[in-house]
């Protein structure tokens, strides 16, 4: 591999843990999933010299504990609450729709809002609805800043690992 062909997989690998990291936050990009690929892309373009198989097996463990807390942080907080299967459903709907529609606020808004019209669509009171709309919004919440934890705890394994 030429030196400029590896410069601009290094450059592309850091666009990739750069988005990723984005991603955290911007739940319409596979955050930590993208931060990992170009964790793997680094490593393979440096012949996994500085970041060993075994580094990239922990980050890649991280990953997949990420996947399930974005499965299941809404949905165990849902859970708890007493919401229902559709309610749940409702919550991924409200997310999407209130992104699209509202951007940031309507991604922060969306499930609570969804569960609420699943759940008094359902024959419970609006303050049933609203105790598993909070609880809902609550699981995300605490699954987003678990996210946070768990995307820089990667990227301070792989720094460490790269430099040292």
């Amino acid at each position: 591999m030429t030196e400029q062909l590896q410069q601009i997989l290094y450059i592309v690998s850091a666009a990739l843990i750069i988005i990723g990291l984005l991603g955290v936050f911007l739940p319409i990009l596979p955050g930590i999933p993208l931060a990992y690929a170009g964790m793997v892309l680094a490593a393979w373009v440096g012949g996994f010299h500085e970041i060993s198989v075994l580094v990239l097996i922990l980050l890649g463990l991280l990953t997949a504990a990420s996947l399930a807390i974005d499965f299941l942080a809404s949905a165990l907080g849902a859970k708890r609450a007493g919401a229902s299967k559709m309610a749940i459903l409702g919550a991924g709907l409200g997310s999407l729709f209130g992104m699209i529609l509202f951007n940031l606020p309507g991604l922060i808004l969306g499930p609570f809002v969804g569960v609420m019209v699943v759940e008094t669509a359902q024959g419970k009171s609006i303050r049933e609805a609203g105790k598993v709309g909070f609880a809902t919004w609550l699981g995300i919440a605490v699954g987003v800043a678990l996210k946070v934890g768990l995307a820089f705890a990667m990227l301070g394994i792989f720094l460490f690992a790269l430099w040292y």
